[in-house]
């Protein structure tokens, strides 16, 4: 093996080891007794039932990922990269045609391997817990909608891609990174009005208290709504949560229909609150940004690494070519975006704090925030005592238990409140 299979080797073996060390750590950190915090929302048998869920979620994950890991071994050492280029090639298409399809087969291998892995995990597991709402007719028809996005989406990007690495010469990268970021964003634009509501049904909220509510509050801290929605979240997972999208006049709130059935309209107020916060503190627009930035050093790289004969040998590969130098790149990329991940994930973290602050300081309610929280926490069977290794390595919010003792100081720095 080549230094570039070395690092490959390594880098695939040793982010599974780390998954595993830190599951293993995750598990062991699980409390057995609840944490006093949660004793007016947790009673024993759903603590204890959160503890089971714990276990078989993390075996089960743990079990998917050593599955794709000694699949991919097998396949790369027995050749199957090279297999599949040699038989794509004897279509005789142009390279710009033989490179969609040769990702688009691995693509499609790679979601039939899943396929049980996901059929599992919706009508086992999650069944199991009482989580699963999903009827095998839609589980049926989002993976057909989802295979046809791919299509539509996917095939344009890939083949201007190829394009560009083509016939560009030494600032493709550059002509790749435009096109994708406004690609990506022109895809966050559409996405709440065009996208979403192919697999979810967005329904205007109703006249009432809440959205009286909601709307008052918004008022307040001059966030100008253009939209405020329910999703029927109801229709596959029992599972609550509410979230902000799009941007410019696309921008939506939507809530779950079943964060709305378990919830006060002051909770809800102060889960909208933190949203808005995500908003207000440019936490969407540094994301995009630094999502944008990372594209720029992705293809800059790559350009590095076309056409690589060493990168090629170490996949065994008789021919050169475009497509698979961008499949065996991002491959040995990987150990950048793993590093990568643990500081987005703990710069998530911190905006969530953020976040947090900001909707106890405009709405004025800590105790609705940390009521919504733990409410939260009881019905999605949310791991209590995280181990901090996992956190780091995972968790793109805070512990529930930090992020309350934070609200709780937050409120206690206010106490005319």
């Amino acid at each position: 093996m080549n230094v570039f299979a070395v690092i490959i080797l390594i880098t695939l073996v040793g982010t599974f080891l780390f998954k595993l060390v830190a599951d293993i750590l995750n598990l062991k950190a699980a409390a057995s007794a609840l944490p006093e915090e949660f004793n007016d929302v947790f009673d024993q048998d759903a603590y204890a039932k959160s503890q089971d869920y714990l276990h078989h979620s993390t075996v089960f994950s743990l079990v998917t990922a050593a599955f794709e890991l000694v699949l991919i071994l097998v396949f790369w050492f027995a050749g199957g990269f090279n297999h599949l280029d040699l038989l794509v090639r004897d279509f005789g298409f142009s390279s710009l045609v033989t490179g969609i399809l040769y990702i688009g087969i691995l693509l499609m291998l790679q979601g039939l391997v899943a396929l049980p892995f996901d059929i599992y995990q919706t009508f086992v597991l999650e069944d199991t817990f009482g989580f699963n709402k999903t009827a095998p007719v839609t589980f049926v028809t989002d993976k057909l909608k989802g295979l046809l996005l791919g299509v539509i989406l996917g095939v344009p990007v890939l083949a201007a891609l190829f394009w560009f690495f083509e016939n560009t010469g030494s600032l493709a990268w550059i002509w790749a990174w435009a096109a994708v970021s406004l690609f990506s964003l022109g895809l966050q634009y559409v996405a709440p009005t065009l996208i979403m509501p192919l697999f979810n049904k967005f329904t205007p909220l109703e006249d009432g208290e809440l959205k009286s509510s909601i709307m008052e509050y918004a008022r307040s801290v001059r966030f100008p709504l253009s939209g405020i929605f329910v999703i029927d979240g109801s229709k596959r997972s029992s599972k609550a949560n509410a979230f902000f999208t799009g941007f410019g006049k696309q921008k939506r709130i939507a809530l779950f229909d079943t964060l709305i059935e378990n919830h006060t309209v002051t909770e809800l107020v102060a889960v909208l609150a933190h949203e808005i916060g995500h908003y207000k503190k440019k936490h969407i627009i540094i994301a995009m940004i630094l999502s944008v930035a990372n594209m720029g050093i992705v293809f800059f790289l790559l350009s590095l690494f076309l056409n690589n004969r060493a990168l090629f040998d170490a996949f065994f590969m008789d021919n050169l070519s475009i497509y698979a130098s961008l499949l065996f790149f991002s491959l040995l990329y990987s150990p950048v975006e793993f590093i990568l991940s643990v500081f987005l994930q703990s710069l998530s973290r911190r905006h969530e704090y953020q976040a947090d602050r900001y909707a106890v300081e405009t709405y004025r309610n800590g105790t609705a925030i940390i009521e919504a929280l733990k409410k939260l926490s009881r019905k999605n069977l949310s791991n209590l005592t995280p181990h901090p290794v996992y956190v780091f390595l995972n968790y793109s919010h805070p512990p529930l238990l930090q992020r309350i003792r934070r609200i709780r100081t937050i409120v206690r720095e206010k106490p005319g409140w």
